[in-house]
């Protein structure tokens, strides 16, 4: 074992110690999870807004840079991608709602050349390298500034009376019932025409305050509050209750639709601070919230099974006076009702401070924190850029040290615990050139239950096998056979191959002896 894996495991014995709040005092620790964990949700945010990259390229130079992006982060480790694929009520795939995205291509409207379709492409590279791809929408922005230019076809053009220009910038107004039912379309549009892993949305709702400009929904709240039973004083009661009827929606049409896909949030990383809830329920913070600022009921969302995870931006430094991430965490971890739960990093934040007399930068810190937790499962980076630019050593360190073994996706077991069917004819094949693993098992993209990806394990002769540790994968696919090394022909192990179905369920495995 390296020096520095040492050190990770030391560090997070101190971490359980310091921080019991995670864990009950019944509750043991496996070292082994905290250090190379097999289910760990390891993602990162691939934003599109404002990234003027894209309009430089063609498509061919876009599949390419693409293509490297993602070789990139299969090496580091990450096994989801958040794409930003509907930034400002605009696309970055084929919409029957909404324009190309002016990020896109330079223009609104302005469909790529050659036919080509990020989307499409992006879900295809990640499926390739066993990789989720999980679509983010941001539901109500329409415009980034008052100098957008938008295509003639959008929605804005047809139904004017449907958006509120706010701080200089246009929103659907959150209160119009048609509203919420466009963006429901949009959801099912992209889940019928690309096979999403999930639907994701951050922490846009409402829109951020702007001091002395108040949210100008008159109009919505004269024509629909009193007929759903609020009063003039409950303006901020009705505005949340219009993002709970939008999330209950959206749920309920990916449910009817396609009910694998999964449903999740990225909130603000503070859901309401302590000193404005009257039973000290909020967060030990002073800041943004939730639940006051954005009418983002996190709690309820998750409580009440309306999203499938909840993965808050917790975007500060350990030690932040005001939001200090050690608290945070901690927060979220005691009020996600067992639900899934992963915490977003900001990767700058996590290298650029120390909280050490060292000076070490807060990644392992951060890591530890996360994964000696019973109720988080895992860790999400923003932006994707710094971690593919290998921002002071970040991609190194979580090659090395965090995810130099291959991680599953946490099992979504309230959505379904059923196992899918073993694997069988699992048989050895040779060809002139290659000596590889085959099998058979039933796998049906449209039947969650079955087979949708395979998990190979190999063990020494004589040596346990013990399926819980991720150091024995040898490889996670969606094929149905590898290819096998070489090593002199006297070498004899027993290689293990599971089926994994849509909500990340694992099969029992299936076994064979191979000499290699």
């Amino acid at each position: 074992m390296s020096k520095n894996k040492v050190l990770i495991l030391l560090s997070a014995i101190t971490l359980i110690v310091l921080f019991p709040s995670c864990r009950s005092q019944k509750q043991r620790v496996n070292l082994t999870d905290i250090a190379h964990p097999k289910r760990e949700f390891r993602g990162a945010w691939l934003s599109t807004a404002w990234q003027s990259r894209y309009k430089e390229m063609d498509s061919y130079g876009m599949k390419s840079y693409f293509t490297g992006i993602l070789d990139q982060m299969h090496t580091d480790g990450i096994n989801a991608v958040i794409f930003q694929a509907r930034p400002y009520a605009d696309a970055f795939y084929k919409s029957k709602y909404e324009p190309w995205s002016a990020f896109l291509t330079g223009t609104q409207g302005v469909a790529p050349d050659n036919g080509f379709d990020p989307l499409a492409f992006l879900v295809d590279e990640c499926h390739k390298r066993s990789m989720e791809l999980h679509a983010w929408l941001n539901p109500y922005r329409a415009s980034s500034s008052s100098d957008d230019v938008l295509s003639s076809d959008h929605i804005y053009f047809s139904y004017p009376e449907r958006f509120i220009n706010y701080d200089g910038k246009l929103f659907f107004d959150p209160g119009i019932p048609d509203n919420r039912q466009f963006i429901c379309d949009v959801v099912k549009d992209i889940i019928l025409h690309y096979d999403v892993d999930a639907i994701h949305m951050d922490d846009y709702f409402y829109p951020y305050p702007v001091a002395g400009q108040p949210f100008p929904d008159d109009s919505s709240f004269t024509a629909y509050a009193q007929q759903q039973g609020f009063t003039l004083e409950q303006r901020e009661d009705w505005r949340r209750n219009n993002v709970n009827l939008l999330i209950q929606d959206i749920k309920h049409t990916i449910t009817s639709t396609r009910p694998w896909v999964r449903f999740g949030i990225s909130p603000f990383g503070i859901y309401r601070n302590k000193k404005n809830t009257p039973d000290g329920s909020g967060s030990d913070t002073d800041g943004l919230q939730n639940y006051d600022d954005l009418y983002a009921d996190v709690k309820l969302w998750v409580k009440e099974g309306w999203i499938d995870y909840n993965m808050p931006q917790i975007y500060w430094e350990i030690g932040h006076k005001t939001a200090d991430y050690k608290t945070l965490v901690e927060w979220w971890a005691n009020n996600n009702f067992k639900q899934p739960l992963y915490i977003g990093q900001d990767i700058k934040k996590s290298m650029d401070f120390s909280s050490q007399p060292s000076g070490e930068d807060q990644l392992s810190e951060k890591m530890l924190l996360s994964r000696s937790s019973t109720s988080i499962q895992g860790n999400c980076f923003w932006p994707a850029y710094e971690l593919i630019d290998n921002y002071k050593g970040i991609a190194d360190r979580l090659q090395t040290d965090f995810y130099s073994y291959p991680a599953l996706i946490p099992a979504y077991t309230h959505m379904s615990t059923k196992k899918p069917k073993k694997v069988n004819h699992l048989q050895e094949s040779y060809t002139s050139t290659t000596h590889s693993l085959r099998w058979r098992s039933k796998s049906d993209r449209h039947d969650p239950k079955t087979a949708q990806y395979f998990v190979v394990y190999r063990f020494a002769k004589g040596v346990k096998e013990d399926m819980d540790n991720a150091q024995n994968i040898v490889s996670i696919t969606k094929e149905n056979s590898i290819v096998l090394p070489y090593e002199g022909n006297n070498k004899e192990y027993n290689y293990v191959v599971t089926a994994v179905d849509a909500f990340h369920n694992e099969s029992k495995g299936k076994k064979k002896t191979i000499t290699l």
